[in-house]
């Protein structure tokens, strides 16, 4: 089934717990929409949620009023109106409370996962993951109302899961299948055979649990997913106005008035299911909420009773996924661990990172957005995430490190760390940035409940064996059961006298060694609990600082691409560093690998990867990307170039480039002269070809004697491209052509006579008598434009072609120097006539336009665009090919050949293949075996392998019937035994 279209959004808000992130989270998804993952019309907002005092149904509201806000002022209206809502698709993303192992909550953890097809390189976040999922699965289908996802969680959802919304109304919770094991600790749906929801279970009983099953024996888990109609949107927002629950948006907190804490399940969608009654939904459930408090207790069934009077009449359905995947990113280390590695993988999992020592990582491991440096081992079960480390430095199993930097990497050396969760955090104390360090353990528990435990040991082992006491930790008037890891003051964040570190925490693993000494320092630095350092966390500059760290990498990877000659695209990282501000260091490290290079061909691809940032900063403005290079203020650079000196020569080129950044068409025209200065060195390194041509001297004929040369015309029956600078040193040619006569004629050829004046006459025209170009060379001045980038340029196949007869393959090596070798094709008997019998020539009428589509062949090539590097690789197998279907003497395989090889020039140059030859070869196609358009496409010649022989005046009449195909003529075509030919006046000889 074709896959449905994306959802367009006309409002997607973010729900931030804190106040300061709100700013922070905003530049996040705005980051998202200039990645072209969200459509640039749709509204985003990052918005407060203060959830921990309005729950999850409470921020619900609060958005949807936030959305209906916006959507009204956009709409021209001065007071909020739920009309706004009816063609408007809203997403709702709720961040969730604190997370103990990412600052930046669930929503943005990196996850062990890259997209190689995506425009932009960057980390993939839990958030990112969840937006397509919404945007391209869920989503597509559904009519106009207001979708609220949680971010806690992870889920796999099918391309199409197949949601029908025929005739559908009210609200829909998406469920995802799950083992009644798991549903012990979360939510599950019961419904009836119309999917109709009875009730909500959340840690029910097993018998509760049991009685959801489906008859495959999983149970439909609460996902975090709901979809809200318009109408039930509509008497949702209604509410927005009605105390107690007007306390539950920001207008009502604004007003002063008392926070309502509402679930979305067990109080907003709960009133909706069958089974539930008045009496039981207004008691509450879980019945804890509210316990205790009779004056709470009566504000919330006050706040229930206005749900029940608005939402009861909507129904509730369920739509069940069960070839989906759910599971709740708990606090629980272990669980978190198993997330980010997969066990049994061939290989560790290294995303995004550049690792010096990689075979010291494990199966099992995995390695997230790091710089790691020397001997790093990582074993099963460990994952390393936004570190810059530098070895040795050894994790066993069990461990996670994040926000480590080089600084904090010798505290680390000659530790054994085992089940430990140790990370470095950006916080601000009374509005100063600083460090902070936690430490836990892997099996340490988060939760209030229980004894609980501190680097894996109970908290009376752990006071035994650093010296700790409870008074360090805890108040004396901490009740007991308050006693635990979320409330202890673990963590220094301050010292009187010095920087802190890790090895503030990381003491405690062997206090023997120096334990009196690191307890008095630890005891001296003022420290904060988990729960009182959470409020102090540095968001912004914690996503600046793993920004900073991802392109810190990526310059890595792309200077080890460029230089070991490597075959990936570094475009989208080139996007990426445009998008996020980094275009700076790329362009400089460009310029020093450029400057460096002993290898022209290194060089020439480092300076189109300049050309591309220029163009990128353009940002689709400024005009086309090909055109002329040779403005005057580019030509000292450029003469640098020619001469050699490659490190003046990117020197010139870097200070003319910073006098063209200031606007768009000025940067594009940057970008062309850095395409025309590798053009330079792309000629440097074709010259290369001179150590295998060797001259003899000859008597030269006498003035006033004619010098007459004749070659054939050549034809492409596979392989083009391939020839062409610099794919034939960098991947190696193979073209396989045919010399031809057209009309009986070899169609190319030049004179030449030697005068007395020292002047050099020119003239050039499509026949003697009509020589269309005239000009004369008196000095060496006359001669300079030779290396004009926009001069026409072009593969070794169209000298082999002429100068070589018959059929023959054209060879060259991924090597310089560039050397081309000619193998000729040997054919059965009298398989050249059959062949001369069946070959035509069409003249389309299009002129083509080669130069454009060179340009264009040339930039997606040093952009190492995977389509395009393996259709190149295809194009030179695809010769092979071609080269046994003329040795078995095969006009339908030859045909094959030619429709195949159509295609793969289609791939390298899009655009080659003009409306009105189209429309032209749609016509011939009954009537041939195989065509193609000749050399680059565009226009020009298309050469046809007709079924039946000599076919000219039959496809002339079928041609005449057709419109629209313009000045067109189709020419007899043979191949040629001879090759170029020679002729003095009176004389001939040939070579």
């Amino acid at each position: 089934m074709e896959q449905l279209k994306g959802v367009d959004w006309t409002v997607i808000i973010l729900t931030c717990q804190y106040k300061d992130s709100v700013q922070v989270f905003q530049r996040e998804l705005e980051v998202r929409q200039k990645r072209e993952q969200i459509p640039a019309r749709t509204l985003l907002l990052a918005v407060e949620d203060p959830e921990t005092r309005v729950g999850s149904g409470g921020a619900t509201l609060n958005a949807l009023l936030v959305a209906a806000e916006h959507l009204s002022a956009r709409a021209g209206f001065t007071v909020v109106t739920s009309d706004v809502l009816h063609s408007a698709w809203i997403l709702i993303l709720h961040m969730g409370r604190d997370f103990p192992f990412n600052d930046c909550g669930r929503a943005f953890t990196c996850l062990p996962v890259e997209n190689p097809q995506a425009p932009v390189e960057a980390m993939i976040c839990n958030l990112d993951c969840l937006l397509d999922i919404m945007s391209h699965r869920l989503g597509p289908g559904s009519p106009p109302g207001v979708w609220v996802c949680s971010t806690d969680m992870l889920l796999s959802v099918p391309a199409n899961p197949g949601i029908s919304w025929d005739g559908f109304r009210g609200a829909r919770v998406i469920a995802l299948p799950g083992s009644t094991t798991y549903a012990r600790n979360h939510g599950v749906y019961l419904t009836d055979p119309q999917d109709f929801v009875l009730d909500i279970y959340y840690q029910g009983t097993e018998a509760e649990i049991q009685q959801c099953a489906r008859p495959d024996g999983r149970v439909p888990l609460v996902s975090g997913i709901v979809f809200f109609s318009v109408e039930t949107a509509e008497h949702l927002l209604a509410t927005h106005v009605s105390p107690p629950l007007d306390a539950c948006t920001y207008m009502g907190l604004d007003s002063g008035a008392r926070p309502v804490q509402l679930s979305l399940f067990f109080d907003i969608l709960l009133c909706m299911a069958r089974n539930v009654s008045r009496e039981d939904f207004l008691v509450g459930r879980p019945p804890k909420m509210g316990q205790g408090d009779a004056n709470i207790t009566g504000y919330l069934q006050g706040a229930r009773m206005e749900l029940w009077q608005e939402l009861r009449d909507q129904p509730l359905t369920m739509a069940y996924i069960p070839d989906g995947s759910y599971s709740y990113v708990t606090s629980s280390a272990s669980e978190f661990l198993h997330i980010l590695t997969f066990p049994g993988a061939a290989g560790a999992q290294v995303v995004y990172s550049q690792v010096e020592a990689r075979q010291l990582l494990e199966p099992g491991s995995s390695v997230i957005s790091c710089l790691l440096e020397g001997p790093v081992q990582l074993a099963p079960g460990s994952v390393l995430q936004h570190c810059h480390l530098r070895g040795p430095i050894h994790c066993r199993a069990g461990c996670f490190l994040s926000g480590l930097d080089m600084a904090q990497s010798e505290a680390l050396h000659g530790l054994e760390l085992r089940d430990l969760v140790l990370q470095g955090h950006h916080v601000r104390l009374h509005g100063a940035p600083s460090r902070a360090y936690t430490l836990v353990g892997r099996l340490d528990s988060w939760e209030r409940q229980g004894t609980g435990t501190y680097l894996n040991m109970s908290w009376s082992e752990f006071f035994q064996k650093t010296g700790v006491r409870d008074w360090d930790l805890w108040d004396p008037d901490t009740p007991p059961a308050e006693r635990c890891l979320l409330s202890a003051r673990l963590f220094p964040v301050l010292h009187p006298s010095r920087a802190l570190g890790p090895q503030d925490m990381l003491w405690m693993l062997n206090p023997q060694e120096d334990g009196s000494e690191a307890l008095r320092g630890w005891r001296a630095c003022w420290r904060l609990s988990w729960e009182q350092l959470q409020p102090c966390l540095d968001r912004a500059t914690a996503l600046a600082s793993r920004r900073d760290l991802f392109f810190c990498q990526a310059l890595r990877k792309a200077r080890h691409v460029l230089e070991a000659r490597q075959d990936l695209s570094l475009r989208p990282m080139i996007r990426a560093a445009v998008l996020e501000g980094c275009a700076g260091p790329l362009l400089a490290m460009l310029d020093q690998i450029a400057a460096g290079a002993g290898d022209p061909g290194v060089a020439a691809r480092a300076l189109a990867c300049v050309a591309d940032v220029l163009g990128c900063m353009a940002e689709g403005q400024g005009g086309l990307r090909s055109g002329p290079a040779a403005n005057p203020e580019w030509m000292q650079p450029f003469s640098y170039l020619e001469c050699g000196d490659l490190a003046r020569g990117v020197e010139a080129l870097a200070l003319e480039r910073n006098k063209w950044l200031s606007r768009p068409a000025l940067l594009v025209r940057a970008a062309r002269h850095y395409e025309g200065a590798g053009q330079i060195l792309i000629r440097q390194a074709v010259m290369s070809a001179q150590h295998f041509v060797s001259m003899e001297p000859v008597e030269l004929p006498a003035p006033g004697q004619w010098v007459v040369a004749e070659c054939p015309a050549r034809v492409d029956f596979s392989g083009g491209w391939s020839d062409t600078p610099p794919l034939a040193y960098e991947l190696g040619g193979a073209v396989l052509g045919l010399a031809v006569q057209v009309d009986g004629r070899r169609p190319i050829g030049a004179r030449a006579c030697r005068i007395p004046e020292p002047e050099l006459w020119l003239a050039m025209g499509p026949q003697q008598d009509k020589m269309a170009m005239k000009m004369v060379c008196r000095s060496l001045d006359d001669l300079q434009d030779y290396c004009q980038p926009h001069a026409p340029g072009g593969g070794w196949q169209d000298q082999v072609g002429g100068l070589m007869p018959g059929i023959k393959v054209g060879r060259s090596r991924a090597q310089l120097p560039l050397k081309v070798e000619v193998e000729e094709i040997t054919v059965p008997e009298g398989f050249i006539q059959k062949l001369n019998d069946h070959l035509l020539l069409v003249y389309t009428g299009k002129t083509r336009l080669a130069r454009n589509l060179l340009q264009d062949v040339l930039r997606s090539w040093y952009a190492r665009l995977p389509a395009v590097v393996q259709n190149a690789h295809s194009l030179v197998q695809h010769t092979e090919q071609c080269t046994d279907a003329f040795r078995q003497g095969s006009l339908p395989l030859l045909g094959q050949c030619l429709t195949s090889y159509w295609e793969q020039k289609k791939l390298m140059a899009p655009g080659c293949e003009p409306l009105a030859v189209r429309r032209m070869m749609d016509v011939l196609a009954p009537h041939v075996h195989g065509q193609s358009l000749a050399g680059a496409g565009g226009g020009g010649f298309l050469y046809l392998l007709t079924k039946e022989p000599q076919q000219k005046e039959a496809l002339e009449a079928v041609l005449a019937k057709t419109e629209g195909l313009g000045n067109y003529s189709i020419h007899l075509v043979e191949v040629d035994a001879q090759g170029l030919s020679l002729k003095l006046l009176g004389s001939e000889t040939s070579t």
